[in-house]
C-alpha cells in the first residue's frame, strides 16, 4: 500500500472544500424556493430544471463540484496518488461527467426523453459509479483511514441503489416513487466522501 502524505497537499485543498461547498448552495436554494412544486422525495435534483432558473443554478453547482473535485484530485496526486492511476481517472470521469450533465440537462418531467435527456441519464451513471469507485480504491491503497474507507463503503452500496431504482422508469406500470430520495442519499454520502477525502489529505 503506497499511503498518500497529507502535509504536501495542506495548501490548497481548502480551495476543495470551497468548491466542493460551493456546490451546496444552489441545490439548497432550489429546494426552499421551490418547496411547494417539487417533492424531494419523489423528483430527482435534475428535476429541478422545471422550475425557474432551475438549469442555470443546476449548472452552477455541477461546475463547483466537478472544480472543487479537480482541486482535491490534484491535491491527492500531489500527495502521493498516481497521477493517471485506476482512482485519478476515476474522478477525472466522476468531474467529466458532472459538466457533461449541466450541458445536457434532464427533460420536463412528464415528456418523452429526448437526446439531451438521454446524455444526462447516461453522464448520471458515470457520475455515480465513478466516485464511488475511486474512493474505494483510495480507502484500500493509498488510505488507510476508517472514516474514507467507511463512506466509500457507503457510496458504493448506496450508488448500486440508486441505480437499481432507475429500473422503475423503465418497466411498465411502475413508478419510481422513491428515486428522489435515493438520490439525496447518494449525494449526501458522495459529499461526506469528498470532505472525508479532503480532510486526510490536508492532514
Amino acid at each position: 500500500m503506497t499511503e498518500i502524505r497529507g502535509k504536501n497537499a495542506t495548501a490548497v485543498a481548502p480551495w476543495a472544500v470551497l468548491g466542493v461547498l460551493g456546490s451546496l448552495f444552489p441545490i439548497v436554494y432550489l429546494h426552499f424556493t421551490s418547496a411547494d412544486v417539487m417533492n424531494p422525495i419523489r423528483h430527482t435534483v435534475s428535476d429541478y430544471t422545471a422550475v425557474p432558473d432551475g438549469t442555470a443554478l443546476l449548472a452552477v453547482a455541477a461546475l463547483s463540484l466537478a472544480v472543487g473535485s479537480l482541486v482535491l484530485r490534484t491535491r491527492l496526486v500531489a500527495a502521493g496518488l498516481p497521477r493517471w492511476g485506476a482512482a485519478a481517472v476515476l474522478i477525472d470521469l466522476w468531474a467529466a461527467a458532472l459538466v457533461v450533465a449541466a450541458v445536457f440537462p434532464t427533460d420536463p418531467i412528464g415528456t418523452p426523453t429526448s437526446p439531451s435527456g438521454l446524455v444526462h441519464r447516461y453522464a448520471g451513471a458515470v457520475m455515480f459509479a465513478s466516485l464511488p469507485l475511486a474512493g474505494w480504491l483510495i480507502s484500500r491503497r493509498f488510505l488507510p483511514s476508517p472514516v474514507v474507507r467507511r463512506f466509500s463503503v457507503a457510496a458504493v452500496g448506496t450508488s448500486g441503489a440508486f441505480l437499481l431504482s432507475h429500473l422503475a422508469l423503465v418497466a411498465p406500470g411502475n413508478d419510481a416513487v422513491l428515486l428522489g430520495l435515493f438520490e439525496r442519499v447518494l449525494f449526501a454520502v458522495l459529499y461526506g466522501l469528498l470532505f472525508a477525502l479532503a480532510r486526510e489529505v490536508s492532514a
